[in-house]
């Protein structure tokens, strides 16, 4: 799939935020080109008619991980739901928000580890791969592993990459952009697409190890 952030909530108010609806029609375009499904993140209930008409999954990231009417919006609604894990989210929170979903009648959710906030400050945060045999123990919903948002250096992602396979990711995310120095955000995690094929290239190896299935799908920033 193609996920991208047309909408980018961002610490600093002066950073790139996105070009909003604009984005949302440049990675339709990009869908008809490639038939690629396209993933982005909504931030609120007032833009969900325009990811309804626009996006094929709608992202609820980790700064909405317990926006409640937010979950709830989603929950009335029949598409796939990927929710990221909050910044500082117990395991138990995060299912839980899963659940303000599917208690409204929308079982198509995706769960996704994208590292949390803890004392270490050398990476971006702390990628938490226990989470993903301990929630796919708790529930049956899908674990996606975002190594990008994990680690947020780039020279680590394929190795994190690889880990997340290991412990039973059912699915990964990695951003990629062809010249990360000129991106106008997180262009520190992002890989080139060569380097996003070697990658590809040695999961497709540990896969075969551990005698899953594997598909290459893109998923460019």
């Amino acid at each position: 799939m193609l996920r991208g952030g047309a909408f980018k909530p961002r610490t600093s108010p002066y950073a790139f935020n996105g070009l909003k609806e604009e984005g949302l029609k440049i990675m339709a375009e990009a869908r008809e080109q490639t038939g690629l499904k396209i993933v982005s993140e909504l931030m609120d209930v007032e833009n969900l008619d325009m990811f309804l008409e626009y996006v094929d999954v709608i992202q609820l990231g980790a700064r909405n991980m317990q926006n409640f009417p937010l979950l709830k919006a989603v929950g009335e609604i029949r598409k796939p739901v990927l929710l990221k894990r909050g910044l500082s989210a117990t395991i138990e929170e995060w299912l839980m928000a899963a659940e303000y979903v599917m208690s409204g009648g929308n079982d198509q959710v995706m769960l996704c580890e994208r590292g949390i906030r803890t004392f270490e400050t050398y990476t971006r945060n702390t990628l938490d791969l226990n989470a993903v045999p301990v929630v796919k123990h708790l529930s049956h919903l899908p674990v996606i592993v975002d190594p990008s948002h994990g680690i947020g250096i780039s020279q680590y992602i394929p190795v994190m990459a690889r880990a997340g396979l290991a412990v039973g990711a059912d699915g990964l995310i990695i951003e990629t952009h062809p010249h990360p120095e000129q991106a106008l955000s997180d262009g520190a995690q992002s890989l080139t697409p060569a380097v996003y094929d070697s990658m590809m290239q040695d999961l497709s190896k540990i896969a075969e190890v551990l005698g899953r299935p594997f598909r290459q799908q893109a998923a460019i920033k």
